[in-house]
């Protein structure tokens, strides 16, 4: 199948991936979506697996069915159903509380067997779409069941989703938790707004536009007044919202900001 696609860029390297968080709008939204685009463009290596870890109770086979339900609804546009079976096809489910060890000793016997039988080569990347209170829960059982070692050149990385931390202090604390299992090299601090179309055009607007930037800064402005219009519900992200307090933090505070204020220093938002 991979062999018929076209070539867009550099394809990644062998690996599995683990979606902590995987019965979640995250996924289903944004990560699944994306994984086809790569796929589709070739970006994807054909020795790539995937693992959805989540507390929902569900078979390997009932996680595809209802990705497949998922991907009509989410994806940009059709995915061609030939690369959908090559994806389902090297796609897995560990059904697991995020605190419990036996749950974690089950995901490292799941990823014996997909590495096996799609050639992973040991690489491994655990994506944290899960509330912010189990980032450090999460990453302490991973080392625990030594997931997150590295050895004879294969790679183990963590992709945290924002927010990182409540506040300043907290953020520090969450960086302790996490380098007590992980070096700095395993940690990616990301956040997918940031990846938006509109919010990369309003970045190179306001960087590469030689008369917006020196007006655009802490020192003439006063205040920003953004409106951030939602689509979409709470849906299932309702216990996200309350641990980071809300909506208002999630994501008016915690993104759309990033996007306007100057990185010498924060402006009052009204």
């Amino acid at each position: 199948m991979t062999e018929s696609l076209d070539v867009h860029g550099h394809q990644a390297s062998p690996c599995v991936m683990v979606i902590f968080g995987a019965g979640g709008d995250l996924t289903k939204r944004k990560l699944i979506p994306a994984l086809c685009n790569l796929a589709k463009d070739k970006l994807l290596s054909p020795q790539f697996a995937v693992i959805g870890f989540s507390y929902d109770s569900m078979t390997t086979e009932a996680f595809r069915a209802q990705l497949t339900k998922d991907i009509k609804e989410f994806a940009p546009e059709p995915v061609d159903s030939q690369l959908w079976n090559w994806f389902l096809e090297r796609t897995y489910y560990v059904q697991g509380d995020f605190q419990d060890s036996a749950a974690y000793g089950r995901l490292q016997a799941q990823i014996a067997v997909v590495e096996k039988t799609h050639s992973t080569q040991g690489n491994r990347f655990f994506y944290l779409a899960v509330s912010p209170k189990f980032f450090a829960p999460v990453v302490k059982q991973l080392g625990q069941a030594g997931l997150t070692q590295e050895e004879e050149g294969k790679w183990a990385r963590v992709i945290v989703e924002k927010p990182f931390g409540r506040d300043l202090a907290s953020a520090k604390q969450l960086n302790r938790d996490l380098k007590q299992i992980l070096d700095e090299q395993q940690i990616y601090r990301i956040d997918h707004y940031l990846g938006k179309e509109t919010v990369q055009n309003l970045m190179v607007f306001r960087f590469a536009n030689a008369i917006a930037e020196p007006l655009w800064n802490r020192n003439l402005s006063i205040a920003y007044r953004l409106t951030a219009a939602e689509t979409v519900g709470v849906e299932q992200r309702g216990g996200l919202l309350r641990d980071v307090r809300g909506p208002a933090r999630h994501g008016s505070q915690s993104s759309v900001p990033v996007a306007f204020v100057d990185g010498h220093g924060a402006a009052d938002f009204v």
